[in-house]
């Protein structure tokens, strides 16, 4: 078995075969190198009072540079232990080793000049602040529909013409999105009772033409304005405020009855009552028909809504309005304040198609206690909810309660700033610029003072 020999004993034999060296020397030259082969082999034992220090780690080779080390990915202990440094392949900047990827090249560093970053918030410098300019972002749903009453989509901001008084606004804000409604339905309870019982028996199909999405406050009014259920989402609670307005009556037809068997006073011997020796006195009901004040009453609770819903207030009703404390111009002044948009179905009276022609209609001073004979044209109209759907049978009232509630949501949505004066009244106009087309939109508002 051939054994180990270090390059001196090599050496040796070398010379010695050659003749350069005396045979005399070539001995204790054996030994020398034998003995120095032996302590080479077998390490010095380690010591109490000396312990083996550590291992030191190589030093660099002298003028040699990190670009001259190729970073390699790292090996386990078992080959670690018996390749040597040597075996390592190198690279200069100008080689790659073969089977490996060269790193990508470093992009060039470019330094931004002294002086030409501009401040800002993080290095404490000036800001650019705008002038203090009272502003108000007005909101205009717009609702545009062909000559057939079909809704038109796929406009965009370039078709629109936005005025204020006639002064040409730039759009801040355009959506054709639909928004979640938060709307207050008003149920008119003092139509006749044949005329009430076909809206009762249509309520289901007017809770179905809301999503889950909505939210839905009930109102009901004749003499005074009662508020039946507060805004909530149409689930079981919506159902049971709407079951509630099925139980109410409506007025009887014909004049009212103030004497006979059927009359409100007691029962009577002979003509003359048994409690008392004197015939009382009955007088019939003032009729009230209070649809302001159910509005007033609905846009306030509407006010408190959130601003990222659709406040819209839908009436079904004849449209009469009679004895209410708050006037049309004060209730369209909160209508227009609060940017609510009115909807309606209008039923018996204001069925007839001849009151849709009417929409401008206003009764002088003088015959006021007379009061309107349909007002809801007149507040569809000024807020831009389009027409009253106007319609006599049960099925038709039902499909204008998924036409009106769908075009509700599915609106136009336009905003722009205005600088205003608080309290002034601000005439908007909207145009589209496509012929044949009929716009939808309120025809004013009145500013509110900027929150602070």
């Amino acid at each position: 078995m051939p054994t180990k020999t270090n390059a001196p004993v090599r050496l040796g034999l070398a010379l010695l075969l050659a003749g350069l060296l005396p045979i005399s020397l070539a001995g204790p030259l054996a030994g020398t190198l034998a003995a120095q082969q032996k302590s080479d082999d077998i390490p010095d034992a380690p010591s109490a009072t000396r312990p083996v220090p550590p291992p030191e780690p190589a030093s660099p080779r002298p003028g040699a540079n990190d670009e001259d080390i190729p970073l390699a990915p790292p090996t386990d202990s078992s080959s670690s232990a018996t390749s040597s440094s040597n075996d390592l392949p190198r690279s200069t900047p100008d080689s790659t080793p073969a089977g490996t990827t060269p790193p990508p090249p470093m992009p060039p560093v470019k330094t931004v000049p002294a002086g030409s970053v501009p401040n800002d918030i993080d290095t404490g410098g000036d800001v650019y602040k705008l002038p203090p300019v009272t502003v108000n972002l007005v909101m205009v749903p717009v609702m545009v529909t062909d000559a057939d009453g079909r809704l038109i989509a796929g406009l965009q901001p370039k078709d629109f013409n936005v005025l204020e008084n006639g002064v040409p606004q730039k759009l801040k804000f355009f959506t054709s999105d639909p928004f979640p409604l938060s709307a207050a339905l008003i149920i008119d309870t003092g139509m006749p009772e044949v005329a009430l019982k076909k809206i009762q028996d249509t309520l289901p199909a007017l809770q179905g033409a809301f999503s889950q999405f909505d939210e839905v406050g009930v109102y009901t009014y004749s003499t005074r304005v009662g508020r039946v259920a507060d805004f909530t989402s149409v689930s079981k609670e919506l159902t049971v405020a709407l079951n509630e307005v099925k139980a109410y009556s409506g007025e009887n037809n014909g004049p009212p009855v103030t004497s006979g068997p059927l009359g409100p006073q007691g029962p009577m011997i002979n003509g003359l009552p048994i409690d008392t020796p004197t015939t009382p006195v009955s007088t019939p009901p003032k009729e009230a028909h209070v649809l302001n004040d159910a509005i007033v009453a609905a846009a306030r609770d509407l006010a408190k809504r959130g601003r990222d819903r659709r406040k819209i207030i839908f009436i079904i009703s004849d449209g009469r309005e009679l004895s209410s404390t708050a006037s049309y111009a004060d209730t369209l002044k909160v209508l227009l304040t609060q940017n609510i948009t009115v909807y309606a179905v209008g039923v018996e009276g204001a069925a007839i198609p001849i009151y849709d022609r009417l929409q401008r209609i206003h009764l002088p001073k003088s015959t006021k206690a007379m009061g309107y004979s349909d007002i809801l044209p007149k507040y569809v109209n000024a807020t831009g909810g389009g027409t009253v759907h106007g319609e006599l049978t049960q099925a038709d009232i039902e499909r204008a309660y998924a036409q009106a509630i769908g075009d509700a949501r599915n609106e136009y949505t336009l905003a722009y700033s205005s600088k205003f004066s608080i309290g002034g009244y601000r005439e908007i106009e909207v145009q589209v610029r496509r012929k044949g087309l009929k716009v939808y939109a309120k025809r004013g508002y009145y500013p509110l003072p900027t929150p602070r």
